[in-house]
């Protein structure tokens, strides 16, 4: 248990670490969407020069935004479309994003879940159970539905006993039309002044009515297998 306990206490610290090194030297301002824009020809010209150690540097970048919870990874995934083109993008920041959420998951399970787990074993268990039987829609749909922020899905998530294996999966699959959103917008990262610029209102509808759709069709077949069994119990 010390020996556990130690390990929290190094990670924590690396990671408080991380961040404020982060807010001190003020990173964040890198990674805007105005600092991208008024960049991008000097990345172009080095991406031409190192197209392999960019996307490598590009790549773990990435994986650290996600998994530090970092502001920056929307315009990231924009320059991706702009340096290396639609495809090469969606695929480098589909699984630079799913590795980061994935292990923000993980630390926010080896460090809270016991704690969770001793002060509120109770409620948890109620929550283990509904993510046992629809954990699955359950992240699809939060992951579409842009009204929940990226980092909070991944620390409630690893508060829950849902297997890393299937996290990484359904978040690849729910977050891939949000990355080639963003992606696809990198075409015209030199016109765009803010998110504000990707996002319209019909295509955040549309995110919102295909998460949702999952769990309304669950619940459709539900009902009716449970009528289909009254019925045959009737008869």
């Amino acid at each position: 248990m010390k020996n556990k306990n130690l390990k929290k206490l190094i990670l924590l610290v690396v990671i408080i670490g991380f961040v404020a090194a982060a807010r001190v030297f003020h990173l964040d301002q890198y990674l805007t969407v105005s600092f991208l824009k008024g960049s991008l020809d000097r990345f172009k010209a080095v991406y031409a020069d190192n197209p392999a150690a960019v996307l490598g540097v590009y790549f773990i970048v990435y994986v650290l935004t996600a998994a530090l919870s970092l502001p920056g990874a929307a315009p990231l995934g924009m320059l991706g479309g702009a340096l290396f083109g639609f495809w090469t993008a969606t695929l480098v920041v589909s699984f630079a994003s799913t590795i980061g959420a994935t292990l923000a998951c993980s630390v926010s399970r080896f460090l809270l879940s016991d704690w969770i787990q001793n002060r509120y074993g109770d409620k948890i268990a109620r929550v283990n159970e509904g993510i046992e039987k629809e954990g699955t829609f359950y992240l699809f749909s939060l992951r579409l539905i842009p009204v929940f922020p990226f980092w909070m899905i991944n620390l409630v998530m690893g508060l829950t006993k849902m297997p890393l294996s299937r996290f990484y999966w359904v978040s690849q699959v729910a977050m891939l039309p949000g990355t080639m959103v963003f992606v696809n917008a990198g075409k015209e990262l030199a016109k765009i002044d803010s998110l504000k610029g990707v996002f319209s209102f019909s295509l955040i509808l549309s995110f919102i009515l295909i998460g949702i759709l999952p769990l309304a069709v669950k619940k459709a077949v539900d009902l009716y297998r449970a009528r289909a069994k009254q019925t045959q119990a009737i008869s």
